[in-house]
């Protein structure tokens, strides 16, 4: 701790920091040490001497992995120099000269830290408690890749059009679970199945144009043959990256039937254009920054732009996967709600330009994952909780419409049935003060609406005098409409939870509840989805209402 104040040092000591510990300080750690700008310069100092200590570990790791290789191959069993760069870089650079290819494996300074504390740990017998976050995994399984791809291309001989073969992806898993130690697999003899499985899903996704023919079209032929000039996802280096150069030996040679097999391996994927709406969906990178992100290039407008055009591209496949889709809505949340719930969109066109920027809100089961991220993100058994208070509501609500004879007991009725009679009667349970049009039956048809035999459902929207979200429910299944639009569709029997699909879509498209079920709907967000209102939005219908309901189920 030399170089450092005595204030520096204090703190450090009554944080129980010794010297070896200061490799795995972050920044985030050195701004909950040393809070507020008056301990700007001491943070630096701080940050220069933990970078120091990474350099000395490095060196040190160096020396005792001499005799190592990086490249486990059968045939070559020679040992390999780690080589450490000199004292200005950042972050030490390994590099391991072996045949050619070589093949760079991405670290930099986040890395290099979760590597330290690793070993700092293993001294203490503690090391399976160290684990690399899923953002640094998934930041090094695409840089690696990319890397790979890049130095394929850079050849410039009869390979150059070719992808990483699986041999050469098999020895590029085994040394990065060789450098990183706490990727590697428990319990099974080949530790580096996981990490080859990201890399080759990596490469998949890996997108490049059509070569085209000279008539202007796009030749198959060309699709089979995939060329990448430049990858068009690889993002920004900071200055702090290193690489670790990584040969493949006899064991990353590939043979021309394996080289012909993976280029063959990629799908065709169009290329999509962002929609001209895209910009104002990037806030500034002072507002609307979520509170659990640490990295600060996440939500810059560049890594939210890459995270829309991404999930454009993937939702327009045939049969998009469900999950990799979340996980890109989860990353691009405070952008696209910020574009959302901004007043640049008239309410009466909001659903149309949101349903056209994300088509995947068409699917209900994205909806109502938008829907747990806005009220509970952090609860993981959100929508089950959800669907369990709606049953014991409905379950209130039968006995409470008896009671009030709005409702006959459900004898002989189907739940299908009983849920479309509860929808009917719930408005005049929980009534507004507001009538519905007058081209409205009643104030359900805000809710439901059951077409009659031969009754058109486009006809019907386009006369329906409400723009909000409604159930329309047919003899085979229901559609869920938005204004005159019809958003999808789902079968009959789920129409019990039809009231939560509404809700999902209020939520999402961030629309007004209807005058004439304002009541009922706030009700439902108090007392099924848990979101309170302030005092001053409660109108006199609600309390009122709350009030009867309270007074029958006892409360």
């Amino acid at each position: 701790m030399e170089g450092l104040d005595e204030v520096t040092v204090s703190v450090l000591m009554a944080a129980n920091i010794s010297e070896g510990m200061m490799g795995t300080l972050s920044r985030e750690d050195l701004q909950d040490l040393f809070p507020g700008p008056e301990n700007f310069l001491r943070r630096k100092a701080v940050w220069r001497a933990c970078q120091d200590v990474l350099e000395e570990s490095g060196q040190d790791d160096s020396k005792s992995s001499s005799s190592s290789s990086i490249n486990e191959s059968p045939k070559q069993q020679t040992s390999t120099t780690l080589n450490a760069t000199p004292a200005k870089c950042t972050s030490p650079e390994k590099v391991v000269k072996l045949f050619y290819p070589e093949y760079v494996l991405h670290t930099d300074t986040e890395l290099e830290q979760v590597r330290q504390q690793y070993f700092e740990l293993s001294k203490k017998g503690e090391e399976c408690s160290c684990k690399m976050s899923k953002e640094l995994r998934c930041r090094l399984i695409r840089n690696t890749m990319t890397s790979m791809i890049a130095i394929l291309r850079a050849k410039g001989d009869g390979e150059s059009h070719r992808y990483p073969s699986k041999p050469e992806i098999t020895a590029m898993a085994k040394g990065i679970v060789q450098y990183y130690p706490m990727l590697q697999d428990q319990g099974i003899k080949n530790t580096w199945v996981t990490v080859y499985t990201q890399l080759n899903k990596r490469l998949q996704n890996v997108r490049s144009p059509q070569k085209a023919t000279p008539d202007g079209r796009h030749s198959k032929s060309s699709a089979k043959r995939r060329r990448l000039d430049q990858p068009s996802d690889v993002e920004e280096m900071d200055s702090s990256d290193s690489t670790i150069i990584l040969d493949l030996s006899t064991e990353g040679r590939s043979s021309p039937e394996s080289a012909s097999k993976t280029s063959e391996l990629e799908g065709k994927r169009k290329a999509q254009n962002l929609l001209e709406e895209e910009p104002s969906t990037l806030p500034s990178p002072n507002t609307n920054k979520p509170a659990d992100i640490n990295s600060p290039d996440t939500h810059c407008p560049a890594t939210l732009a890459k995270h829309y055009k991404t999930l454009q591209t993937l939702f327009k496949r045939k049969n998009p996967n469900h999950q990799d889709v979340s996980q890109l809505l989860d990353l691009e949340f405070s952008a696209r709600r910020a574009f959302i719930d901004s007043n640049t969109i008239r309410e009466e066109d909001r659903h149309k330009k949101v349903l056209e920027a994300y088509p995947c809100f068409k699917d209900i089961g994205h909806v109502m994952e938008e829907l747990h991220r806005i009220l509970d993100k952090d609860n993981g058994n959100f929508i089950n909780e959800l669907k369990g208070r709606w049953q014991d509501f409905c379950q209130k609500v039968q006995f409470f419409g008896v009671w009030k004879k709005t409702l006959k007991p459900p004898m002989g009725m189907d739940k299908a049935e009983q849920a479309l009679e509860i929808l009917r009667v719930l408005p005049s349970l929980f009534p507004s003060t507001s009538a519905p049009p007058k081209r409205a039956r009643d104030a359900s048809e805000a809710l439901v609406h059951v077409l009659e035999d031969q009754e058109d459902p486009n006809t019907y929207l386009m006369k329906r005098p409400l723009s909000c979200p409604v159930l329309i429910v047919s003899p085979s299944n229901c559609i869920l409409a938005v204004g005159d639009v019809p958003i999808t569709t789902f079968p009959k029997d789920e129409v019990t939870e039809g009231a939560l699909y509404l809700m999902a879509y209020y939520y999402t498209l961030h629309l007004t509840y209807p005058k004439c079920v304002a009541t009922l709907l706030s009700v439902i967000q108090t007392e099924v989805l848990l979101d309170k209102i302030h005092e001053r939005d409660l109108t006199s219908s609600y309390k009122k209402s709350m009030a009867d309901w309270n007074a029958f189920i006892g409360q």
